[in-house]
């Protein structure tokens, strides 16, 4: 390793019909920057930021492909008024030099939205809707094939308005335990019909989702997805079925997979590693039911895991020796040592989260040979920045 590795993620790169300054990508963290749902200026900055300070694409999330696809009320789902608050932030990007992908996701039954139509959330079986419980969302309940047809008709439908934004990619959530990670995992897909069961079964849903996407957006315009090596916990999915997942994306021609892992409603802290900042997440908490579910049930859930630099990485080279699509690392990357690791086992781009949040600069520094390393201390306490009215920043160095 060394400056073969450093030239090579700091050089022009592929990505479907486009090319990105360098193989740095900033992950799709939720920034809390959309009050009532309509990007913020706040957020075009964060944005326009990272691309100053030197990434080759920076990720918008979360974007719900419907209104009944946001998690809470005060998410961002696509419709046509939303089109021109984005065009916003994608030109201040492209002015930085940067790339922009939008995330385009939906929650499925993990929800504590409470305008959901008939006011129940959607997901693969009934199942407990532990964070809509204290909202009066107690159930999840079964998606019809016709909820399904529709669903995949809006993830069409938002694609096509990121494209009307200005938007240079977009990555398709299939992780972290959103609506079709949900299908995806065994545990939670208990169907007995074809979207259940086996991994190709429960790989329909969102292979149509791409499939209809890529109608949509054409064959240059690149897709994402982001998926899981690992939901995380017994009877989630595994690394064998992650494999699978992965071979099934690239056969349907995806641009870039992204390499991730976690269920937000069972395992959040999967993901992060480091430090469980439940009391800090306690506090931002507005809703005084959520306040007490927190306190009652946040220690089962809200649970850390150590952490180490680049901890996703043994399971990612096993999908890195099953495909030959683009694949993205993502997970504890802190430093250029970590870059050049990534890229010398063949991954072709690194996703950066807490690290860019610490210092949006860093990817710039980085390459300019002025740091070896981020300064973020994987205390976690920007997971709940997010829910304070300024959004996500690092606590530590609040720039």
């Amino acid at each position: 390793m060394g400056e073969r590795e450093h030239r090579r993620a700091f050089s022009p790169a592929p990505l479907g019909g486009i090319t990105l300054r360098n193989r740095v990508i900033k992950a799709a963290t939720y920034e809390g920057m959309c009050p009532e749902g309509i990007p913020s200026p706040a957020l075009t900055k964060h944005h326009r930021d990272l691309a100053d300070g030197g990434v080759g694409m920076t990720t918008v999330a979360y974007c719900a492909v419907s209104p009944d696809g946001r998690t809470f009320a005060n998410q961002m789902h696509m419709h046509d008024a939303l089109v021109p608050h984005l065009a916003k932030l994608t030109a201040s990007v492209h002015a930085g030099g940067a790339a922009v992908s939008l995330q385009l996701g939906h929650c499925g039954a993990f929800s504590r939205n409470r305008e959901l139509p008939r006011r129940r959330s959607l997901g693969p079986s009934f199942a407990l809707n532990a964070f809509g419980l204290m909202e009066g969302l107690p159930f999840a309940h079964a998606m019809s094939e016709a909820d399904i047809a529709t669903t995949v008709d809006d993830f069409a439908a938002a694609a096509r308005g990121a494209v009307a934004s200005g938007f240079d990619a977009v990555e398709l959530h299939l992780g972290h335990g959103y609506l079709l990670s949900q299908f995806l995992c065994p545990a939670v897909n208990r169907r007995r019909d074809r979207y259940g069961g086996s991994l190709e079964n429960r790989l329909r849903f969102p292979l149509a989702v791409l499939r209809r996407v890529r109608e949509e957006v054409g064959s240059r315009f690149p897709i994402l997805a982001k998926t899981n090596l690992r939901d995380g916990f017994r009877g989630g999915l595994e690394l064998e079925d992650a494999v699978g997942v992965a071979q099934a994306l690239e056969a349907d021609g995806i641009d870039a997979i992204v390499l991730s892992g976690g269920f937000t409603s069972r395992t959040p802290f999967y993901l992060f590693r480091g430090e469980a900042p439940l009391a800090q997440m306690i506090e931002v908490e507005k809703s005084r039911p959520q306040r007490l579910a927190l306190r009652l049930f946040g220690p089962h859930i809200i649970r850390s895991h150590p952490f180490q630099e680049m901890f996703f990485l043994e399971e990612a080279r096993a999908v890195r020796g099953a495909v030959k699509a683009p694949l993205a690392l993502i997970g504890g990357i802190v430093s250029r040592a970590n870059i050049e690791q990534a890229m010398a086992d063949g991954f072709d781009f690194v996703v950066m989260g807490r690290a860019l949040i610490n210092d949006p600069r860093l990817v710039g520094r980085i390459a300019r040979g002025e740091t070896e390393r981020s300064a973020c201390v994987p205390c976690n306490q920007c997971v709940a920045e997010m829910d304070r009215p300024g959004g996500v920043r690092c606590v530590r160095n609040p720039g």
